[in-house]
C-alpha cells in the first residue's frame, strides 16, 4: 500500500485517555505519548481514524485507553474542558465570534470532518480531565478492557467512562 492508495479508515474521531503516569515508561512509549499531545495523566485527545494513528495506539495500549468518540460527550468534552489561553474556558460567544457557530453545531461539523479543533483560534489540542468519578473498572489500570480492566480499545464504551471524567 501506497501513498496515493491512502483512504480514511473510517469516519470516526477516535478519543485517545492517557491512564498511567510517567515513572518507568520506555523511551518509545514516551516519545508515542509526546507525539500525541498526552503529557500527563487524565488528559485526553481526539485523533482520526487512520492507520499511523491506530499503530500509534498499539504502541502504548498497555498506558492508555481509546475508542469511538459520539457527538454529544464531543459537545460536552468541548463545553467542559476546552481551554483557551490564559485557561479561559471555551464559550459559545466566542465560537460564535470567531467560527459563526454554537459548540453543538461546531461539535457536528467536527465529528463530520468538515472543521478540525485547529479551526478554533486558540483553542488548546488536549482537554485535561478528572479521574473518573466512582473508579475505573473493577480491575483497575493494569488489565485490559476486555478482560475487566481499563487498557486498551473500548469501542463506543469510551463514552462512558469519559463522561464520567468530565
Amino acid at each position: 500500500m501506497g501513498a496515493q492508495n491512502f483512504k480514511m479508515v473510517d469516519t470516526k474521531r477516535i478519543v485517545v485517555i492517557r491512564v498511567k503516569g510517567k515513572p518507568g515508561m520506555k523511551h518509545d512509549v514516551k516519545s508515542t505519548f509526546e507525539k500525541l499531545r498526552l503529557y500527563n495523566k487524565n488528559t485526553c485527545v481526539i485523533i482520526p481514524n487512520t492507520p499511523s494513528f491506530i499503530g500509534m495506539l498499539e504502541k502504548i495500549k498497555n498506558d492508555a485507553t481509546w475508542g469511538e468518540l459520539d457527538e454529544k460527550t464531543c459537545a460536552e468534552l468541548l463545553t467542559k474542558r476546552g481551554k483557551l489561553p490564559g485557561n479561559k474556558a471555551l464559550t459559545n460567544e466566542y465560537l460564535q465570534e470567531k467560527n459563526k457557530s454554537d459548540i453543538a453545531g461546531f461539535s457536528k461539523d467536527f465529528m463530520t470532518f468538515k472543521k478540525e479543533l485547529k479551526d478554533v483560534p486558540g483553542l488548546k489540542n488536549f482537554f485535561r480531565l478528572n479521574p473518573p468519578r466512582k473508579g475505573f473498572e473493577r480491575k483497575g489500570i493494569k488489565v485490559p478492557f476486555a478482560q475487566g480492566g481499563v487498557l486498551g480499545y473500548r469501542m463506543n464504551r469510551i463514552n462512558d467512562i469519559l463522561s464520567r471524567m468530565l
